[in-house]
């Protein structure tokens, strides 16, 4: 069931939302997506705290920014999908602000407007402490999210949707923060960007596992169009494997110290949604691409605490004395 502009209400809410509203706007938001955001901030601060060297101010600048640019993405999605003939009535996915008449494609292109140069607006901040490399991080950041359904060429539906989620939630997000607060790119941060991008795809690829039937309909070509289910799924498994191996890699490497290993706390929790995953289909995975949104917060919150290092945790009592 979808919602008409005669009707405007969430059925995944359960609530009535009038179109225009700040709850339409906050609809359009995919708040449950924006862990996605805040993760490769958070993994990057923490490279950051294992060398010595947080910077708060920036650090706090690129999570707002990185926030901002998911909404503007969530907005960019919304509009685009539903020009395209993506978002239909027959949408299985939670409610779409657009296609249920809740705001206008002219109302989500401004608001689109505002969050990016929101984010512009920080990415400016930061382009002073850290360089102008960041100002050019932020606007391919910017010109992706709108090409990711936008555009001549909609990454997305071509099947590149997974690499570039890949790319720019996982090493541009995660090396560009720490970039920002210690003025490089230490080794540390590349094999730590690797779980947050693997994690942040399996969202992706649990929403087109359950969009694969409308988006052939659209013309959609992603992969798991291309290739089917089974593919789908064992994509995601690959995913969650890497996410896991990564963390054994940097102890084995001696990179990390046994703190690493902290994500393995939601290991059970992982394979809980992939049983899921795998024995689901249609609306049904709409709770597991929230719950896998989920995981990628508590895996990289665990994982910055295990890369803080020792220190951190003896000051929040977790790990006896120094």
């Amino acid at each position: 069931m979808s919602v008409s502009a005669s009707s405007p209400s969430s059925p995944s809410a359960g609530v009535s939302i009038r179109p225009g509203s700040l709850g339409a706007w906050l609809l359009a938001s995919r708040p449950k997506t924006l862990s996605a955001a805040a993760v490769p901030v958070i993994v990057g601060t923490a490279c950051a705290a294992a060398r010595g060297e947080v910077r708060w101010g920036p650090a706090g600048a690129a999570l707002f920014g990185a926030l901002f640019l998911q909404i503007g993405a969530n907005f960019a999605n919304d509009v685009f999908d539903y020009e395209n003939g993506a978002d239909t009535a027959e949408r299985l996915g939670p409610t779409r602000a657009v296609q249920a008449g809740l705001l206008s494609p002219m109302n989500m292109r401004v608001g689109m407007g505002v969050v990016f140069g929101m984010a512009l607006a920080l990415g400016l901040y930061l382009t002073s402490v850290a360089g102008p490399v960041i100002l050019l991080i932020g606007l391919a950041s910017i010109a992706s999210a709108i090409a990711y359904t936008g555009g001549p060429y909609p990454l997305g539906y071509h099947g590149l949707g997974d690499i570039f989620v890949f790319l720019f939630f996982g090493l541009v997000a995660v090396c560009g923060t720490v970039y920002v607060e210690i003025g490089r790119v230490p080794e540390l941060a590349w094999p730590c960007a690797v779980p947050v991008g693997a994690l942040a795809t399996a969202i992706l690829v649990v929403n087109n596992l359950r969009d694969r039937v409308t988006d052939l309909n659209a013309g959609k070509r992603t992969l798991a169009v291309r290739f089917g289910r089974t593919f789908a799924i064992n994509q995601y498994r690959a995913l969650l494997l890497v996410s896991y191996l990564v963390p054994v890699w940097l102890l084995v490497q001696r990179v990390a110290s046994p703190e690493v290993l902290l994500p393995f706390v939601s290991l059970p929790l992982a394979l809980k949604i992939e049983r899921a995953v795998t024995a689901s289909d249609g609306r049904a995975l709409n709770a597991l691409l929230a719950a896998t949104a989920k995981l990628l917060l508590i895996f990289g919150l665990l994982f910055a605490l295990g890369l803080a290092g020792r220190n951190v945790l003896v000051r929040f009592g977790l790990f006896g004395t120094s």
